[in-house]
């Protein structure tokens, strides 16, 4: 399947395009609060153990490059071991006195600044969005953040220079959005002197053949996480979800019991070098 086939895709999914890149997180939150997105709390755990065993190999800082970033929501989970619950407490209220974007972000910004305890983590967020970029910038949710895209333009000498020292690139619902293309656009700069590890949470209706074959071309090896799925979110609609079991079916996929009942279900793929994979398979890094 060509990337071009994930625009028709795309298509069965609700457009949050309205709400994605407001000038602070509060709209996007509380409607995510209302469809229960949860793949941030769902892939936590399984980002942890990665990261104990990158640290392992590359040192104390991990360096994270998080593709699809928005608001710096993995940024938060990683760095301040927060909770989505916790997000739309914070995010996803419905007072709406502080209007003031300037106001917003000083207020964000002292709240994360005032976490104890932060992990050892910079995180570098990538994303269409430069409004949401922006404001995880602001906050110190990102540590750098590249607002471009790289489906259809060239990642800049600055913007490979400061990804250069990636170890851990990072997904939670991105691919489909992006293709093999953004990752032919990053691979050469996150490869300068080393091969940093890929994991990518990806909903079932896309396929990650493709993308996977890009990643093989740069010495990598893939595994797929059997037997476990994650949910994303629930459908927006009974229309969201006919289309989307239509395009599970299409594909020659058996929609899943959660599918029929309404909810988004990914899959996790991890890639690496082909050392690495030799040395520890993926069950036996992450079923503990």
């Amino acid at each position: 399947m060509e990337s071009a086939d994930f625009q028709d895709i795309n298509e069965a999914k609700a457009n949050m395009d309205h709400i994605y890149n407001q000038r602070d997180p509060r709209a996007y939150f509380r409607e995510l609060k209302k469809l229960n997105y949860s793949i941030p709390d769902t892939a936590l755990p399984i980002f942890r153990k990665i990261i104990e065993q990158v640290r392992q190999k590359e040192g104390d800082t991990v360096h994270v490059l998080d593709l699809g970033c928005s608001y710096g929501v993995n940024a938060a989970l990683l760095k301040h071991d927060l909770s989505m619950e916790e997000l739309y407490t914070h995010w996803g209220a419905t007072d709406l006195d502080v209007t003031d974007a300037q106001e917003i972000t000083a207020r964000d910004k002292e709240y994360f600044n005032n976490l104890e305890n932060p992990e050892n983590i910079e995180v570098v967020g990538l994303d269409l969005a430069e409004n949401a970029i922006s404001f995880a910038e602001d906050v110190g949710l990102l540590d750098d953040g590249l607002a471009m895209n790289l489906e259809t333009g060239r990642l800049s000498a600055q913007a490979s220079e400061i990804i250069s020292s990636t170890d851990l690139v990072t997904s939670t619902g991105c691919v489909g959005y992006v293709t093999e293309k953004t990752f032919d656009n990053i691979l050469p700069a996150v490869m300068a002197g080393r091969s940093p590890w890929v994991a990518n949470f990806v909903l079932r209706m896309f396929p990650f053949d493709v993308i996977e074959e890009t990643l093989a071309d740069r010495g990598y090896v893939t595994e797929k996480l059997e037997g476990q799925t994650f949910l994303q979110r629930r459908f927006e609609s009974e229309d969201e979800k006919e289309q989307a079991l239509d395009q599970l079916r299409d594909q020659g996929i058996d929609p899943m019991r959660a599918e029929a009942d309404g909810n988004l279900v990914a899959e996790f793929y991890l890639s690496r070098p082909k050392k690495d994979v030799d040395e520890m398979s993926i069950e036996d890094l992450l079923v503990a």
